[in-house]
């Protein structure tokens, strides 16, 4: 008896807030740094400015993951008392729901009459099945919330100390910027490359994209932040 391997991926919403944590990590670091190397006499002030903004931006990205987990949740639950609510007020109606989800699938019949009585049977199993298929939604865990926001935080950082660190070591402002919009690029396409693998999508097509589109942000950034230095 051979087995079946699965190898779906289970942590998308992990992969998720590292994907947003690390895409701003690179790119609006990366840009502050740049604008403000236009216009500083040293590596000191961009350091100084890229390091406060690092902290900003992880603090904030990391609030936001964690406001945004618990919506999820907050939602899920007025929902979940609304379907209670339907089932105990409107039962016949709330089992014609069950009827039509079955339906569309072809099944008719007894064994439709079957599957809808042998869900609506425990009211339990009949909210979770509303909840799922008329609603589409999936229960989030509560716990989640401090995770994202310490994965996306704690991505943020980890994005934006590399477009930063070419200004630790590298005295000179332009050679420094070279280096930093070099990294950069080739971070952005090596964790596209990355997440595509983990996603299961091509990681050559997944970098090109991540090197693209951050690219694309990076350097719109870049040029404001130029414009507005100076002005």
């Amino acid at each position: 008896m051979h087995l079946h391997p699965e190898t779906h991926t289970r942590s998308s919403e992990t992969i998720r807030d590292v994907v947003i944590g690390m895409s701003d990590g690179l790119t609006v670091p990366f840009a502050l740094a740049a604008g403000v190397s236009g216009v500083a006499a040293g590596t000191s002030l961009v350091i100084t400015a890229g390091a406060a903004e690092i902290a900003a931006g992880a603090i904030a990205m990391g609030l936001g993951g964690y406001l945004a987990a618990r919506t999820d949740v907050d939602h899920y639950k007025a929902e979940y008392r609304r379907e209670v609510e339907e089932t105990e007020e409107i039962p016949d109606e709330e089992r014609a729901e069950v009827e039509r989800v079955f339906t569309a699938y072809g099944i008719t019949g007894k064994p439709l009459a079957d599957v809808v009585g042998a869900i609506t049977r425990d009211r339990t199993n009949w909210v979770e099945f509303m909840m799922r298929f008329e609603l589409g939604l999936e229960r989030p865990d509560e716990r989640r919330a401090p995770v994202s926001a310490l994965t996306i935080g704690g991505s943020y950082v980890l994005g934006g100390i590399i477009p930063l660190a070419p200004y630790v070591f590298v005295p000179d402002l332009q050679q420094a910027l070279i280096f930093s919009a070099v990294l950069t690029l080739l971070t952005l396409f090596v964790f596209g490359a990355l997440k595509g693998k983990l996603t299961g999508v091509q990681p050559l097509v997944s970098g090109v994209q991540a090197l693209a589109i951050g690219g694309l942000a990076a350097g719109t950034a870049f040029a404001l932040a130029r414009l507005i230095g100076h002005h």
